[in-house]
């Protein structure tokens, strides 16, 4: 799914906590109908200036929390962030030790260059790596294949990073009966 931003709000300069949480009741009202599958959701800021810090805290990353706290299938990206925005995001997520997935939309609605913004701790960084690499894990084989590595005894550990990485949305969580299995939120990221 895709919202562009542009056509939510009234001009290309999205300012003040007001208005980011005017923006956030139209996300969540526009985001009511559940996919049945996981799936991103490219909130586009494609003919979007400036984005300030409170507007962004606001509504995006209360969006992306709500979202991810009620399990959804929806994992919100980034997209066609300009580069002030992206700064600005930056500095709202870094001092909080968060981070999002960020990308670009190509006309053909195919999807590239997807990064990450702000900061994880070392230890999430390496399960989101070892995801990106496998393409889809479970605890159980990370456990079997770094484990040594990482001195980890069980796979609690993997099971808690690979959780948080799904509740912040940069992972997708599938669940099988009452295992669950991991994998990269974009086929090719």
């Amino acid at each position: 799914m895709r919202i562009r931003l542009a056509e939510m709000n009234t001009g290309p300069v999205l300012a003040g906590a007001v208005n980011g949480r005017a923006l956030l009741t139209r996300l969540l009202d526009a985001t009511a109908d559940e996919p049945r599958e996981p799936e991103p959701l490219l909130l586009d800021f494609g003919d979007i200036d400036v984005a300030t810090a409170s507007f962004l805290r606001e509504s995006l990353l209360t969006f992306r929390d709500v979202v991810r706290h009620r399990r959804s299938n929806f994992y919100p990206v980034v997209a066609n962030a300009p580069k002030a925005v992206l700064e600005e995001l930056a500095e709202v997520l870094e001092p909080r030790g968060d981070v999002m997935m960020t990308c670009k939309i190509h006309g053909d609605d195919s999807v590239a260059d997807a990064e990450l913004i702000g900061q994880l701790d070392p230890k999430q960084k390496l399960t989101f790596e070892l995801v990106r690499e496998h393409g889809e894990t479970d605890a159980r084989e990370l456990m079997r294949d770094y484990g040594e590595r990482e001195q980890l005894k069980h796979p609690t550990a993997w099971n808690n990073r690979l959780a948080s990485l799904a509740g912040l949305g940069l992972i997708v969580e599938l669940s099988e009966g009452r295992s669950k299995r991991y994998r990269r939120l974009f086929g090719e990221q």
